[in-house]
């Protein structure tokens, strides 16, 4: 099904779901679905690497065939046709992307099978997730997933590197070792999509981009996207693709009702005028826009509520109201309609949202049937501009 996907290989061995020690994650490396924060890292700065070396480690990761033990239920799967094309790549994928940030981290590897389960039943093929959530746990919970249910072939993964302690930065070395090392947490040969997951300023993009060269000459990563670069990168970024070296296919940013401003200034000019898919990250403002926090007596301690509550103001509570009047309106929870705007705008692609529960992707993936007449946009362009 190279439709969608290359050709995947499920990997050996089994991974226990429930092994997954949630109390040892570092949470300096998963604060959210990015991260504000970097992760500490004791390693050595990297040292100059050969081209001949990386041609070396650059050599696909080779994987046996197993054959999977469930396969969820597809009778309620929509038409395929709900799919969205990544640019100009092959990658067709459903037009929400699942978040994984939170796998092994506030959500146990049990229930995070059973959210990818439900993702899958309702039509979704994306999802997101990077080498630093949760050390990597999150890469290995979507790695046995796939290979237990045998779906590597109908899945579009795509992951992010540069934030692990192990393979800090974007030096070449850095990137062969991530790399490879979520290759092997993946429990698969190939990355579809591969993000940058922040801009390394103390490297050449020259050389980041020449070490991808190389990968996807040798088929472990498909297509390279950024995360968190800005429109003057991008623009640097698209000079060097124009003497052979890789192009970013695809930005990751933050971008929602409550965030407007940081996307829609020159990245939106950028990325439109260079055919870059956008994904939008934070995309439900930290459970803002879901409908949950109305006061303060709504929040809890935990770290997504602490930064949910920077909305709970005048300006905050207008955009909500109308979020959810429009939600009550077409019958569908807030967070729909919040995915939907986002859906509606020039150049995006797939916003990227988690769950913590099975029950909450409902609401996500509904997102992409949703479509919202023009005085519903005039109006939520009006109270969130």
């Amino acid at each position: 099904m190279r439709g969608s996907v290359a050709t995947g290989r499920v990997a050996t061995g089994s991974v226990d779901t429930n092994s997954v020690d949630t109390n040892s994650v570092d949470t300096a490396e998963v604060t959210g679905q990015h991260g504000d924060t970097a992760p500490a890292t004791n390693a050595a700065a990297p040292s100059a690497v050969s081209s001949d070396d990386l041609a070396l480690q650059t050599r696909p990761v080779q994987v046996q065939h197993t054959a999977p033990v469930h396969l969820p239920e597809r009778s309620n799967r929509p038409a395929p046709g709900i799919r969205r094309t990544i640019g100009d790549t092959d990658l067709t994928v459903h037009p929400l992307a699942l978040g994984c940030s939170v796998f092994g981290w506030t959500t146990d590897g049990d229930t995070a099978m059973q959210i990818l389960d439900r993702h899958w039943e309702l039509g979704g093929n994306f999802l997101d997730t990077a080498d630093s959530y949760a050390a990597g746990r999150s890469e290995v919970l979507i790695g046995s997933w796939m290979r237990t249910r045998g779906l590597r072939d109908d899945i579009v993964i795509s992951t992010k590197i540069g934030r692990n302690r192990d393979n800090p930065g974007l030096s070449p070395r850095s990137i062969v070792g991530a790399v490879h090392a979520s290759l092997e947490r993946l429990g698969t040969d190939h990355i579809d999509l591969l993000h940058f997951h922040f801009d390394d300023l103390d490297v050449p993009l020259e050389e980041s981009l020449g070490a991808m060269e190389m990968l996807i000459a040798a088929g472990t990563v498909r297509y390279l996207a950024a995360s968190n670069f800005t429109a003057e990168r991008l623009m640097e970024a698209r000079v060097l693709a124009a003497n052979g070296l890789p192009r970013f296919v695809a930005l990751e940013t933050p971008y929602n009702l409550m965030n407007r401003v940081s996307f829609e200034s020159s990245l939106a000019l950028v990325t439109r005028a260079q055919g870059i898919a956008v994904m939008p990250y934070f995309a439900l403002a930290h459970g803002f826009l879901t409908g949950k926090y109305h006061s303060k007596s709504d929040l809890t301690d935990s770290i997504r509520a602490g930064r949910a509550s920077v909305y709970l103001n005048r300006t905050g509570l207008k955009v909500l109201g109308v979020l959810e009047r429009i939600a009550e309106d077409h019958g569908v929870a807030p967070s729909t309609i919040a995915l939907a705007w986002l859906l509606a705008r020039d150049g995006v692609v797939a916003p990227v949202a988690s769950a913590s529960r099975p029950d909450q992707v409902d609401a996500l993936v509904a997102a992409a049937a949703v479509r919202l007449g023009r005085a519903d946009m005039v109006d939520l362009d009006k109270v969130s501009a």
